[in-house]
């Protein structure tokens, strides 16, 4: 068996263990999102190596189709994971946070995109420019969120123990790792060099699900409250905007009522 195929099998393998293991401690009640993308990257790999042995000619399609599926996905996670994050105080938000923690990671995305694109790649077509640029700005959002969370560890109330960050430092060293290996196949790599930087991002998605399957054999942390001030300031944000949510509606609704002029 080649290296490649090694890496992959043993990839899926320890994969399969860890879906097997999130179900098992029912981590699906707390972060379903997160089994879901779990769940859907082992039968997408699992497919692809299939696809790959027997329907070759279908890869690129099915690839194209499994890139927007993985990004919407882990885009969904990043948001899932700012509102698990927010659990201690979920009871004092306005029912609409977690639509706003969406916007404000989509518009991070959409700052991202115009420098996410892959330079030094001539000889693909546009389709192929822009579903690398999505994978780009995928890992990049990952990179950043994980930095985020990290240097905020400790006015979120947040450790190593705490699931949030433990899933969130497994995206951002895959991400590091892709973004680093795209980056440098960019370049002129002989055939060799591309292959090993290919090697080397299997073997990070591998070492993640090694130490999410590490995380998850331990006993959870429990959920510390926020500081009194990280609470004051939580709330007098979620208070700002839904006060300028009800003025804009407000507004709105006297313009409505308003007679037209002649």
């Amino acid at each position: 068996m080649s290296l490649d195929n090694a890496l992959w099998f043993g990839y899926i393998a320890i994969e399969a263990a860890l879906v097997g293991l999130l179900l098992y401690r029912r981590v699906w009640r707390t972060l379903p999102t997160f089994c879901l993308y779990c769940i859907w990257d082992v039968l997408s790999n699992v497919g692809a190596l299939l696809i790959t042995r027997f329907y070759p000619a279908a890869y690129v399609t099915t690839y194209f189709a499994q890139t927007i599926v993985d990004s919407i996905l882990q885009f969904s996670v990043l948001v899932e994971l700012a509102w698990s994050l927010l659990r201690p105080l979920r009871a004092s938000l306005p029912r609409k946070t977690l639509i706003v923690l969406g916007v404000l990671i989509l518009l991070a995305g959409a700052v991202v995109w115009p420098f996410a694109p892959v330079p030094g790649i001539t000889h693909v077509s546009r389709e192929v420019h822009l579903v690398m640029q999505l994978q780009q700005t995928t890992s990049i959002l990952r990179i950043l969120f994980f930095l985020l969370l990290a240097a905020g560890s400790s006015f979120l109330s947040i450790g190593w123990r705490d699931r949030e960050l433990q899933v969130a430092t497994g995206l951002g060293f895959v991400s590091l790792i892709g973004v680093t290996a795209v980056m440098l196949q960019a370049h002129e790599t002989t055939a060799s060099q591309f292959l090993h930087l290919n090697q080397v991002s299997v073997a990070s998605y591998l070492c993640c699900v090694s130490y999410w399957a590490y995380c998850f054999l331990q006993q959870e942390a429990e959920r510390r409250e926020f500081t009194p001030q990280m609470q004051s300031f939580l709330l007098t944000v979620a208070g700002a905007a839904h006060s300028s949510r009800v003025a804009i509606t407000e507004s709105r609704s006297e313009k409505a009522r308003k007679p037209g002029k002649p």
